[in-house]
């Protein structure tokens, strides 16, 4: 037998030992580490389903579930008209049809752009070859993209449903939908009263974006957006005269904050300024 002493781990008296798990592959306790580095890993274009609207921005694939095939909205820049294109051309290698929520677009025709309206839920569908087109909609319920300039027609507000298939609204309050004209033909229309099967699409947007609408969002949660008054640095910029000198009231914190949710801080600064200058006609 060795007498040289094993080095072990420094205990104290009274400390108990700690028992090792070993983790099971679908333990939440790992750390979110691993998640995040997923997340970087992952392709920012790659092609992904949105969970809530505030995702719904940039890059945009349309499909809508019909049977025998599914259906996306195109736009044909050579006719600068819409388009409903099947898409049972689109084979695996063992010539199986692809899942529909496995699809990508293939064709730039197949792109959409959205553009979010500020301060709003409602977007712009551009199209994304072209001259930039918007799709937009009628009194009638007639639904075309040849305008250039955006105004209420061209107005959408997307609602993500359970399922997490998407409906879209237009300004008169009716929804979009794929319509059989006459001949057999399948259009779209923007006079649905509710939302059945042919108002409900797939859509996908690119992980980046994705991304982007979570980062926002957390930001706004944890009050990162509107950065806090520091009262010291207003008044050394705004209400400082004779060589740096700075009057900082204790009282008027709450002012400000208030004048801040009210957007009239520029006017509340003004008043201070007034109020503690030693000259109040400057």
């Amino acid at each position: 037998m060795s007498d040289k002493i094993r080095p072990t781990k420094l205990k104290f008296k009274g400390e108990k030992s700690k028992k090792k798990r070993k983790r099971e592959p679908g333990d939440d306790s790992v750390g979110s580490g691993s998640k995040r580095r997923l997340d970087s890993d992952r392709d920012p274009e790659a092609w992904v389903l949105p969970e809530s609207v505030n995702e719904l921005r940039g890059p945009t694939f349309i499909v809508h579930p019909s049977d025998p095939s599914p259906i996306s909205i195109n736009y044909n820049s050579t006719t600068n008209r819409l388009a409903l294109s099947s898409l049972d051309k689109d084979k695996t290698e063992d010539g199986e049809p692809i899942n529909v929520l496995d699809r990508t677009p293939t064709d730039v025709s197949q792109v959409w752009v959205i553009t979010r309206i500020s301060g709003t839920s409602t977007v712009n569908l551009r199209t994304g070859t072209g001259e930039g087109k918007f799709l937009s909609c009628d009194a009638h319920g007639l639904v075309s993209a040849d305008r250039d300039a955006r105004g209420p027609q061209e107005e959408w507000t997307p609602v993500v449903l359970p399922d997490g298939m998407v409906a879209f609204i237009n300004v008169y309050e009716k929804y979009l939908g794929i319509d059989e004209a006459a001949g057999g033909t399948l259009q779209l229309r923007g006079d649905s009263e509710e939302v059945g099967f042919a108002e409900r699409f797939w859509v996908k947007i690119q992980y980046k974006y994705k991304k982007e609408a979570t980062e926002e969002e957390k930001k706004r949660k944890d009050g990162l957006t509107a950065p806090p008054i520091d009262e010291s640095s207003t008044n050394r910029i705004y209400q400082a005269w004779g060589a740096g000198k700075s009057i900082v009231s204790s009282e008027d914190k709450k002012d400000l904050k208030r004048a801040r949710k009210e957007g009239r801080l520029s006017e509340a600064m003004l008043d201070r300024r007034a109020k503690l200058k030693s000259d109040r006609f400057c």
